[in-house]
């Protein structure tokens, strides 16, 4: 692939010096200003030779990497505000379409409606290393976006283009071990999201051993960068904890012993492609590499964070209306404000019976306005087709695990035979498969809606009355 990648990327270095000399400019120097840049992007749109709009997409983006903060601000402005579609033609494409409404007048109304800055980027991949400048461009969109929503047609339009150039079809899956040039080892220290690797010796212990994989996804146009990786522990059982799964002093197990594979961490490496999916495939593609080179593996399941479940517990525990916390629960869930409550084993236990079937009730029943899971990680794995098998109580002791989801994991069962027909029923319903270890968690006598509602009432009236 490096090779390949090496030998594109001379040949469009290449064109990109014919270009400039057929335009007559010299090395691109790159204009200083967002307004030279907006000048040079519609004198792209305008060119029609291939080595011409080389050269300017090439001096487009060395203009770009110039620019500061506030001059890249105002060229995203610039492209979301100025090179939307060309209103005339739009006009003329809408009435032609109400005119005969056939095949040829639709396809015409789709190309008028496109906004132009569509194919500025376009152009713009053109260049030597374009797209990963592009998806460069993309990370500083992102960070404005929150104080600048102007750029929201400008960030549909990023995602619309990266969803198509970054899919699977483009995707070359390779797996990462102690051998792995040690420029990607680097980056996957850095990109690691979910269990921090502390060191050198860290990611060894993690990559080396014969229990151990990690599988990673590689564009050809970003050299080196990994796009999403998984790290997978081999097993004998479904692990309850991250702590035995990462211990310093565990011992491996010979890879042909185990039987099940556990997707203990995946992290997306490129902020600028966030929105695009890349995570559906991956777990797929993996379970398939793993049961060719393993055939004794039956099991494929996750050890997953809740990322959510922490600040959503606070919330119901501040919420006298709250439908999925008894009275009692509430009570002993005041144990959690206590430091160090879960190396108390009476208070742990206290806690234990009211937090495992909050959790329940937070990955089974708490939905957004869409009626999917509030919960990401969940969102992901169900949406895969994974089933909710099994909650670990105090799974992740690190100051992290304790911080956002009290110690809690859980872990995603991807039963191959179920996966197609559990993603339907959470794509079409909103269902989450679960086990009924899983369901058998949730609180038979929690509160009614309509007993809350009195009682939110009825408390109102007393304070009222006070």
């Amino acid at each position: 692939m490096t090779t390949n990648t090496s030998f594109l990327g001379d040949l469009m270095n290449s064109i990109a010096d014919r270009g400039r000399s057929l335009l007559g400019r010299g090395a691109p120097e790159g204009p200083t200003s967002a307004a030279s840049l907006t000048a040079l992007c519609e004198s792209l749109l305008s060119g029609r030779g291939e080595a011409s709009g080389v050269a300017l997409a090439d001096e487009i983006l060395c203009g770009w990497r110039k620019l500061d903060a506030e001059g890249r601000r105002a060229f995203l402005v610039t492209l979301a505000e100025r090179f939307g579609p060309d209103t005339a033609k739009l006009d003329r494409a809408i009435e032609a379409y109400r005119a005969k409404g056939d095949a040829r007048t639709i396809l015409d109304l789709h190309k008028a409606a496109e906004p132009r800055r569509q194919e500025v980027i376009r152009r713009l991949n053109l260049a030597p290393r374009g797209t990963e400048a592009l998806v460069r461009i993309r990370e500083e969109l992102t960070r404005n976006l929150k104080s600048h929503p102007d750029m929201a047609a400008l960030e549909s339009d990023f995602v619309h283009l990266f969803s198509s150039w970054f899919n699977r079809g483009f995707l070359v899956l390779r797996r990462i071990d102690w051998t792995t040039p040690a420029n990607i080892l680097e980056k996957i220290i850095r990109y690691e999201a979910v269990h921090t690797i502390r060191d050198w010796n860290d990611l060894r212990r993690r990559l080396e051993p014969t229990d151990r994989r990690c599988f990673a996804f590689f564009h050809p146009q970003l050299v080196d960068e990994p796009l999403i990786f998984v790290q997978v522990a081999l097993s004998k059982e479904i692990p309850s904890a991250i702590g035995t799964l990462l211990a310093e002093d565990r011992q491996p197990i010979a890879a042909d012993e185990a039987t099940t594979a556990v997707f203990y961490s995946i992290s997306n490496c490129q902020e600028g492609l966030r929105g695009v999916s890349f995570g559906n495939f991956l777990i797929k593609q993996v379970v398939e590499d793993l049961k060719r080179e393993l055939p004794g593996l039956s099991t494929f399941v996750t050890l997953s964070p809740v990322p959510g479940f922490a600040g959503w517990l606070a919330r119901e525990r501040a919420d006298d209306a709250s439908i999925h916390l008894t009275p009692e629960d509430k009570l002993a869930l005041m144990g959690l404000d206590k430091p160090g409550w879960h190396e108390d084993p009476a208070s742990r236990d206290k806690v234990k019976a009211a937090l495992i079937p909050a959790a329940a009730a937070y990955l089974l029943k708490a939905k957004s306005t869409s009626g999917k899971p509030i919960d990401p990680v969940a969102k992901f794995h169900l949406g895969n087709g994974a089933r909710l098998e099994r909650l670990d109580f105090l799974g992740d002791l690190s100051a992290r695990g304790l911080s956002q989801a009290h110690g809690l994991m859980v872990n995603y069962l991807y039963k191959l035979d179920e996966i197609e027909t559990n993603h339907e029923r959470f794509a079409a319903q909103g269902e989450v498969v679960a086990s009924s270890a899983v369901r058998k968690s949730l609180r038979a006598d929690a509160p009614s809606p309509k007993a809350v509602s009195k009682a939110a009432i009825k408390t109102k009236d007393q304070s009222t009355k006070v």
